[in-house]
């Protein structure tokens, strides 16, 4: 864990200079800014030592303080701990590192991060934070537990969303009802994308202990691709319904990508918190196998 947070603040680090923040003036104490001084502006916001400097007038800013929580949950089921040799890192550890690396920006943006079911934090500290209580997890649950989440806080959700997209969707309803915005970050293995095994091949499941042997794996390929395309797009279908946001990232990509993808919608989108229930669906939804 200690390396992964390093990773996750040099990931932060990096993705910051790219980006503005979410920082805009408001109501609050806390100063921001001057700007020069506009006919609409009131006579008392003039600053007038910072005026007399200059021989335009200046308006002192305050920073907006009326800060947002968001709300984190990482996959940390045995499925997550696969890597194979396309990758150099395992989905569970590139999860945490996505984790740490949005709590470290959104709290340098004045934002409350903390994990679905725990408290939240802020400031410098809050990455450190949520990574402690990380150790502790045991990780044996594939969805997010039931937790009662603050109204217009949002949620980003890390994990391979292999279950059963039915199971998901309804583990998902009890979190956009209360009024969340979310963000979910499906982490693949290469391998799991391409199937890129040959000859004969023994499949053994992540979670439980089945297993499959073939003779030939080079012929299951096609079938397995579709299957997983249908999968990953009844799953984007579920997060447009939710009004939410729907993120592929692959463990053989630089962190970096994803991050600066989810902080931008983060900062840039206009927030929409409205519920949609589900509509009947016209027809059973399939799931993906695992993949090996």
């Amino acid at each position: 864990m200690p390396a992964l947070l390093i990773e996750a603040q040099r990931v932060a680090h990096t993705v910051a200079h790219g980006t503005h923040g979410r920082r805009r003036a408001g109501p609050g104490e806390t100063f921001w800014q001057f700007r020069l001084y506009d006919r609409n502006d009131p006579a008392t916001g003039i600053d007038w030592r910072r005026s007399a400097s200059s021989d335009r007038l200046f308006v002192r800013e305050r920073e907006w303080e009326a800060a947002h929580t968001a709300w984190l949950w990482i996959d940390l089921s045995p499925s997550m701990r696969f890597r194979s040799q396309l990758a150099k890192t395992s989905k569970e550890s590139r999860a945490v590192v996505l984790a740490l690396a949005m709590t470290e920006l959104l709290a340098r943006g004045g934002e409350r991060v903390g994990l679905i079911g725990g408290r939240p934090y802020r400031g410098r500290n809050a990455a450190r934070r949520v990574a402690e209580i990380l150790m502790g997890e045991s990780g044996e649950e594939s969805f997010p537990p039931s937790a009662r989440l603050s109204r217009f806080s949002e949620c980003l959700l890390f994990s391979d969303f292999l279950e059963p997209v039915a199971e998901t969707s309804a583990r998902l309803e009890e979190i956009a009802a209360q009024g969340v915005r979310g963000h979910l970050v499906e982490v693949l293995d290469p391998a799991e994308e391409t199937l890129p095994y040959s000859g004969r091949t023994e499949f053994a499941a992540s979670e439980g202990r089945e297993r499959m042997i073939a003779g030939r794996a080079e012929t299951l390929r096609e079938r397995y691709q579709e299957r997983l395309k249908k999968h990953r797009k009844d799953l984007a279908a579920m997060a447009e319904r939710l009004g939410w946001s729907f993120i592929v990232h692959h463990t053989d990509r630089p962190p970096e990508e994803v991050v600066l993808t989810l902080h931008n919608r983060l900062a840039g989108l206009e927030r929409d918190y409205r519920y949609r229930p589900p509509k009947a669906l016209a027809g059973s939804v399939t799931a993906a196998s695992r993949a090996p």
